[in-house]
């Protein structure tokens, strides 16, 4: 196996200085949430179950298939019955999610991360901390993608030598494609969405969703790689 986890030691700003960009988009995101005339709506766009006892409110939605409970209205996040701590960046992720949701229905057409429309920008931090890891990892073994992401619903589909559909959020498909190459060609990756995606998340979100999904692809494999 090729490649190294430099790829994890994401380039961020000093601590302070992260911890306060994360805490300010936490704090917008809760507040744009709170702040739907008709959040039962908006939870039905994002294909959530909202609930509510009239004094308070909660969301329950799947994101990389585990559920997660958003209660209003001090906008906490946790996992349903557990006491794990849901990672600062998952949380803004899920609501970015819920409070961008528009309701359209998937259209089935896969288009690249190139063809967003606000995709450029992003671009090169995408292919290095994304694409890039893929190809290290598993563009020697793509057969071991499918494992490596068994427990985030990943399902294999045609695509490539290997390609596997991670459902993100309900309506945030993830495709992820090798192609393993030969003596002539390289191995290489792509990473595939629903042409409505930006119905959904942000290309800068997008962005952070693939880092977040590749970093745990790879835990995964040198998990397995060392039980063997």
């Amino acid at each position: 196996m090729t490649g190294n986890l430099d790829f994890l030691s994401i380039s961020l700003p000093d601590q302070k200085n992260y911890d306060e960009a994360y805490g300010l988009a936490f704090k917008l995101a809760a507040e744009k949430l709170v702040g739907f005339e008709d959040l039962e709506k908006q939870c039905r766009n994002s294909d959530s179950t909202y609930q509510t006892d009239g004094a308070s409110r909660k969301i329950i939605l799947n994101y990389l298939n585990r559920s997660y409970q958003v209660s209003l209205p001090d906008v906490t996040i946790s996992f349903p019955a557990q006491e794990a701590k849901v990672e600062l960046r998952d949380q803004i992720l899920i609501l970015h999610y819920l409070t961008t949701a528009r309701g359209s229905p998937l259209s089935g057409r896969l288009i690249s991360y190139q063809e967003l429309e606000t995709g450029a920008t992003y671009y090169p931090t995408f292919v290095k901390r994304a694409i890039k890891p893929l190809v290290d990892y598993f563009g020697q073994c793509p057969e071991k993608l499918l494992s490596s992401s068994a427990d985030i619903g990943g399902y294999r589909v045609r695509h490539g030598d290997l390609g596997v559909t991670i459902p993100a959020f309900s309506r945030v498909p993830v495709t992820l494609v090798i192609w393993q190459g030969d003596a002539e060609f390289p191995p290489d990756a792509n990473i595939l969405f629903d042409s409505t995606i930006l119905d959904y998340l942000s290309a800068e979100d997008i962005n952070v969703l693939c880092q977040t999904i590749v970093w745990h692809l790879v835990k995964k494999l040198r998990a397995f790689s060392e039980k063997t």
